[in-house]
């Protein structure tokens, strides 16, 4: 005989019951091919199909609209809807794990360096006219000197716009996703935005130089060539970062 230990408390009891609810609901999704804009099952249904009350399934509906898998639409014609999630959204939830669990600068760029050569590379011989006008305007944005802190701090968040117009293009969403995550984390990290608040004009040029090799490689859909200076970019963007964080650390200390 074992002893499991106490029950669990009721508050934990439909704790548990509202999660396993809103993990059949997401089953139900998937089973029945369900996608954004299609409406779910009404309450009375859910209630009767998991056979749990009406309290445990608004409380599931509740969870799963701050997810922002679902929204509600009163009216005639209302009901609960699925949502398209926002990949903002997405980012901006994986960010608030980070809020107390700050990543150095070198623990973003050990994954950059990983990620973004190969992001690179799967985008090559893939993208339409439009996707290259895409990167080109933001580009376009930082292919003159700044004449201000300001707007050297914009052009800085430019090049982060590129890369985050390449991760959108990914035919990966993984990959996609999370390459862009590592450039949301680059904008919001206290230490990145002291380092990209400090001048340095010859990053645009640099910045210039690998991106313009790179849409070269992406025209003619060399994917090793694309995954090669990504990787030097990468490389050069880490060094250089790197050294910005010691610099910053070391003075505040």
């Amino acid at each position: 005989m074992t002893d499991d230990g106490p029950p669990p408390t009721p508050r934990l009891a439909r704790a548990r019951r509202k999660d396993s609810i809103s993990e059949q609901v997401k089953e139900l999704i998937i089973e029945q091919h369900l996608r954004p804009g299609d409406r779910l099952p009404a309450e009375k249904e859910l209630m009767t199909r998991f056979q749990a009350s009406k309290g445990s399934v608004r409380e599931a509906l509740s969870a799963l609209r701050s997810e922002g898998l679902i929204r509600t639409r009163t009216g005639p014609k209302g009901g609960v809807f699925l949502a398209d999630m926002d990949p903002q959204r997405a980012m901006a939830l994986l960010s608030s794990y980070f809020l107390f669990r700050s990543p150095t600068v070198n623990d973003i760029y050990a994954v950059r360096c990983e990620l973004e050569p190969e992001l690179a590379a799967s985008v090559a011989g893939r993208l339409s006219a439009e996707d290259f006008a895409s990167l080109e305007r933001t580009m376009r944005l930082y292919d003159a000197e700044p004449k201000t802190a300001e707007e050297e701090y914009d052009q800085r968040m430019a090049e982060l716009d590129f890369h985050s117009v390449l991760a959108g293009l990914c035919p990966n969403p993984v990959l996609g996703l999370f390459c862009g995550f590592l450039q949301t984390l680059l904008r919001e990290t206290v230490v990145c935005r002291r380092i990209y608040d400090a001048p340095h004009p010859d990053l645009r040029d640099t910045g210039l130089h690998y991106q313009i090799r790179l849409m070269r490689a992406l025209r003619a859909g060399d994917a090793q060539s694309a995954r090669e200076i990504m990787s030097e970019h990468m490389a050069a963007a880490r060094d250089y970062m790197v050294r910005m964080e010691a610099d910053i650390v070391g003075r505040f200390l």
